[in-house]
């Protein structure tokens, strides 16, 4: 790891002569004064009862050092005194601005805590010795505020953390031009129902968490923001793993992540982080730079406070100018578009995993359906502007006529599943899982796209399956053009992604062979395994190729991309390092398979793509992404350039 702890760790101990600071002293925030450093923390002594309740009250201690590391003159700093933080104060985090110290703490008003009562306060002092005022910041549930240390474009900028006990939390930015805007609850009224706009996109994937660090560094190539990061917070059945990272915000725009340093800075190792009031925690909540080192200041398993440091330039450096922040699809607003119908016998269980076509400027959307006995067929519905549906039949339009897709019995599941449909001039070449109650193989079948237009279903050539014999095949899909004169297609055969190069289409003499791989990657969200969602998307860059990942951690299915080389679709030159699509809405998390988004199509209009899913193997959702901006994102995500000594 890159830093260092110092060998006294920790700088901050319970101190027993002290019955305010006797059972814990943690999560200390550090700022200078001349040539001497100040320390302000979380403090927790003996119980007592506050009205009818019995608990340890938390205030914010401070103490005093002429090195920065021991610390003395000990003293009680912030009580709680008003009604909105008479249960504790927590957590603090000082900024010096405009000649005031800010001092942001948590505020409890509430016993037992829960989110209704944990709020941020703010006191303002013009020495650290005395308080000018005291007040309520938030009128919803918020923790760890702390304020750039310089104006933004003429703005106090703070950084918060956002539903922090009422998630999922998320850390944002509030920007304003008066510095008693900080306090007024119209202000921050508007700003909450606008949350989305003022995020900063840290999280990787929805099973993690973070929370608001140290106060932002200022550098030549943007603002050092150091927060904790928790990784499978909200998984079940796996140990929350708390670490200090580290991300470069934009000078200007802190909502942009110029650079981040991928690996944690620190982990809990010392027997102090890992033994304690609450074990296993490290969370950072200052950092200082001076003399070319820096120092960062954090809370050890909930007890103590301790310190770490190292080189600032090595620091610097270490940070991937290339890696790019988190991309994310943008859902629909009135998700989902189709819900199962059950006057409709046949899709009374489910509607999912639709293919998506563009046709004379409509969208077409083939879907699986799923009838109360579990046999499964393709519907179809219509958009004119892709965003919302027009038409939806009230029959199947693909026929169940093979062996091979039909229940093997009458108490079986069966049917045709997941379609992907590719247009090569005038024919629609439909790739599709076949399953008979017993295995489930990837069958083909097409139609002229003059008799799709015109609904005569009768027209879908007899389907062939083209998957090897005794082997589950599914997710196959079909490149739009050939490949070094071949057909290519990838399909999946557990948990890999299989590729296959064919003369033609007719399989008049054998299966897919497998002649290619491109396996799982070791993350956590898409290390288990691997399949195809939608067909390719070509670009002068590479092929776009939308794919799925299961994680070994949590089951959950998500959504990334591959760019792959255009005349070597086994070459990926890029990979997304975190999910585009994954489940967060209540039909995305519940239905026949809870926490799975699943797209099978897609369509361009513009430089926006239109990506269909099933939600959860219940429902049809949308979301948009810029095709630009996806690329952008690819192509980053392949080169790793660090800031220049």
């Amino acid at each position: 790891m890159i830093l260092t702890r110092f060998a006294d760790n920790p700088i901050l101990k319970p101190d027993p002569n002290h019955p305010w600071e006797n059972y814990a002293t943690f999560n200390p925030t550090v700022i200078k004064q001349k040539e001497t450093y100040v320390v302000l923390y979380r403090a927790m002594g003996v119980e007592q009862m506050i009205e009818d309740k019995k608990l340890r009250l938390s205030i914010i201690g401070k103490a005093e050092s002429a090195d920065g590391v021991h610390f003395g003159h000990r003293q009680p700093f912030v009580i709680p005194q008003d009604v909105w933080e008479k249960y504790g104060c927590e957590d603090p985090r000082v900024t010096f601005i405009d000649g005031k110290y800010l001092l942001f703490y948590t505020a409890l008003s509430r016993y037992p805590p829960n989110y209704t009562g944990i709020r941020v306060g703010v006191a303002v002092s013009p020495d650290l010795q005395k308080f000018t005022g005291r007040h309520l910041v938030t009128p919803f549930n918020a923790k760890a505020m702390t304020m750039f240390p310089e104006k933004i474009n003429g703005q106090y900028t703070v950084a918060l953390t956002v539903n922090t006990d009422n998630p999922p939390s998320f850390i944002a930015l509030a920007r304003f031009t008066k510095l008693e805007t900080l306090w007024n609850m119209d202000f921050w009224d508007d700003w909450y129902k606008n949350l989305q706009h003022h995020l900063i996109p840290l999280r990787r994937v929805n099973s993690d968490n973070m929370e608001v660090g140290a106060t932002p560094i200022k550098t030549a190539d943007g603002w050092i923001f150091i927060y904790s990061y928790i990784k499978h917070y909200f998984s079940t059945g796996v140990k929350k793993q708390f670490r200090v990272e580290a991300v470069l915000l934009d000078t200007y725009n802190p909502q942009i992540i110029r650079g981040r340093i991928e690996n944690p800075l620190l982990l809990p190792e010392a027997d102090y982080e890992k033994s304690g009031n609450v074990n296993d925690i490290v969370f950072p909540e200052g950092a200082i730079v001076e003399n070319n080192i820096i120092k960062i200041f954090y809370g050890a398993a909930d007890t103590s406070g301790a310190v770490a440091e190292a080189p600032f330039d090595e620091f610097r450096r270490s940070f991937e100018i290339n890696q790019p922040g988190t991309l994310k699809c943008q859902k629909f607003p009135h998700n989902p578009l189709l819900e199962p119908l059950s006057e409709h016998s046949w899709e009374a269980k489910a509607v999912f995993n639709p293919s998506a076509l563009d046709i004379d400027g409509k969208v077409f959307l083939l879907y699986r359906a799923m009838s109360d006995k579990n046999v499964s067929r393709f519907g179809l519905a219509i958009s004119n502007d892709g965003l919302l549906i027009d038409e939806r039949l009230t029959e199947p339009v693909y026929p169940l006529r093979s062996t091979f897709e039909k229940p093997v019995s009458g108490d079986k599941p069966g049917g045709t599943e997941d379609p992907r449909i590719t247009r090569i001039d005038d024919t629609l070449y439909m790739f599709y899982t076949a399953y008979d109650g017993n295995l489930s193989r990837l069958a083909l079948s097409s139609i002229a796209v003059k008799d799709f237009i015109q609904r005569n279903w009768s027209a879908w050539t007899f389907p062939k399956v083209i998957s090897p014999e005794n082997v589950m095949d599914k997710d196959g899909m079909l490149f739009p053009e050939k490949v070094n004169g071949k057909y290519v297609i990838f399909h999946r055969i557990e948990p890999n992604i299989s590729i296959d190069y064919v003369d033609n289409l007719d399989f008049a003499h054998g299966f897919l062979k497998t002649q290619s791989i491109i396996t799982p990657h070791n993350r956590t969200w898409d290390e288990k395994k691997i399949g195809i969602n939608t067909p390719p998307l070509k670009t002068p860059a590479g092929w776009i190729v939308f794919y799925h990942g299961i994680s070994l951690i949590d089951g959950h299915y998500r959504v990334g991309a591959l760019l792959l080389d255009l005349k070597d679709v086994t070459k990926v030159i890029g990979w997304t390092p975190y999910p585009i699509l994954e489940p967060e809405t209540y039909f995305e998390k519940h239905g026949l398979v809870d926490n799975v988004v699943f797209p099978c199509g897609y369509v361009v209009r513009g430089d926006t793509i239109h990506l269909y899913y099933g939600g959860a193997d219940k429902v049809v959702c949308g979301a948009t992404i810029s095709l630009a901006k996806l690329l952008d994102y690819l192509q980053k995500s392949t080169v790793k350039k660090y800031l220049a000594a």
